[in-house]
């Protein structure tokens, strides 16, 4: 196991991950972060160098226990097992924390599957489809209504996220959210008060994030709009323009179907590990 931490590293693990797009989205989008100024603090583990089978892109440090949400890894493989042989190496990943592992390969359940029962794991897998736009300039031109602007979300909505978040409620959400907005690029459109009334964030893996109309300004056209400005902004800045979306959630996938997405085949795999389901209790 090596942690790539050199630029010329991370500069030649970029490429290589471009070479093998689609199916590496997600560690290539949280690599592209680590090369331009790693605000999200992550760094890529591969199991050998620089001729990788499997690489996890994961953050620095150690995370609290219970904190899954900032304790997320992004996984790419070329060898199944080379993939497995690196999560029992020591160090990659700790197994005594809640923390999640996803991918766009079905490895990254199978394999989850089979390591869990051995280390007393339980698992919660949550599978969305991924939507990726080829040319974020062909999208069609945003309207707004008369008195609705373009603004950025800020910690002072870190409330107000996490309260519409379907995965929000406690602390570590909260954190997670705040961070997400303080390091990452977010767009919002306001109302006449200057409120926010609809949101999309950036996510430490370069897709988007919790995207979000209130009730009472929906069937208007905001999300489609703020889709099309959010595009815009991640193609300006080199990215990929993709997000997931949970497979019942039919609105938003009628909305990125409209506007140029197109989905990848399979499925994208949320792997919650978490060690505490798995004890018995007092």
């Amino acid at each position: 196991m090596l942690i790539l931490t050199c630029p010329a590293q991370l500069q030649r693990l970029e490429g290589a991950l471009r070479r093998s797009l689609p199916h590496s989205l997600p560690v290539y989008g949280a690599v592209m972060n680590m090369t331009r100024g790693n605000p999200g603090d992550f760094e890529a583990v591969v199991d050998a160098w620089p001729d990788f089978r499997a690489v996890l892109a994961r953050r620095r440090g150690e995370a609290p226990v219970d904190d899954c949400y900032r304790n997320t890894h992004a996984v790419f493989y070329h060898d199944l097992g080379a993939y497995r042989a690196l999560l029992e190496t020591p160090g990659a990943v700790r197994w005594d924390t809640a923390f999640h592992i996803f991918g766009l390969q079905d490895g990254v359940v199978a394999t989850a599957q089979a390591m869990a029962g051995a280390k007393g794991i339980e698992l919660e897998v949550s599978q969305y489809y991924t939507y990726l736009h080829p040319d974020p300039a062909t999208m069609p031109e945003p309207r707004l209504d008369p008195g609705i602007q373009v603004g950025s979300m800020s910690l002072a909505h870190a409330d107000l996220l996490d309260a519409t978040w379907v995965y929000g409620g406690n602390a570590w959400s909260r954190r997670y959210l705040a961070e997400l907005v303080e390091r990452f690029p977010s767009l919002c459109l306001l109302d006449g008060t200057g409120q926010p009334v609809c949101w999309t964030l950036q996510s430490p893996f370069g897709s988007g994030a919790h995207g979000y109309t209130l009730p009472a300004h929906r069937r208007r056209g905001l999300m489609q709009a703020l889709t099309v400005l959010l595009a815009r902004q991640t193609q300006a800045r080199g990215f990929l323009v993709f997000g997931h979306t949970a497979l019942g959630n039919l609105p938003m996938q009628r909305l990125q179907e409209q506007l140029g997405h197109q989905r990848l085949p399979g499925l994208c795999h949320f792997v919650l590990h978490n060690p505490s389901l798995g004890r018995p209790g007092p």
